[in-house]
């Protein structure tokens, strides 16, 4: 039921082996997380990317992990480090000076709620 979001520079589509990062995080996600059902996995690229701090003008990767309340601060400080170390072997030298990578680990708010497709229509009640 993880659901993550990853948020990279556009300009990384070719040093950014995206298919292989998610093969690779949905396993990890689940183990220290000790969660049930799938991981669901959405990329983005962004065109723009405006960062502070007079670095040289670069890329960035953010990944984003959302589940369910009940993790300790610890558990999600430990997945966010592995979820950093694991960016780096799926992340090629690139054209970019600099990439800023981040990760985080959140709760999903009480308004979380998940459906299936096939019941959109068909009156079956939301799950939780």
């Amino acid at each position: 039921m993880p659901h993550l979001t990853i948020d990279y520079s556009a300009c990384l589509a070719d040093d950014f082996d995206r298919s292989g990062l998610a093969r690779s995080l949905h396993p990890l996600v689940l183990e220290v997380t000790a969660s049930s059902g799938v991981c669901k996995t959405f990329f983005r690229a962004a065109e723009t990317y405006f960062g502070d701090g007079g670095m040289a003008p670069g890329a960035f990767i953010h990944v984003e992990v959302g589940l369910r309340p009940g993790r300790s601060e610890p558990v999600k400080a430990h997945l966010s480090e592995r979820i950093l170390s694991l960016l780096r072997e799926h992340l090629q030298p690139s054209a970019a000076a600099v990439t800023i990578c981040s990760a985080e680990v959140r709760d999903l708010t009480g308004s979380y709620r998940l459906i299936t497709a096939g019941s959109l229509g068909g009156g079956v009640p939301a799950m939780r």
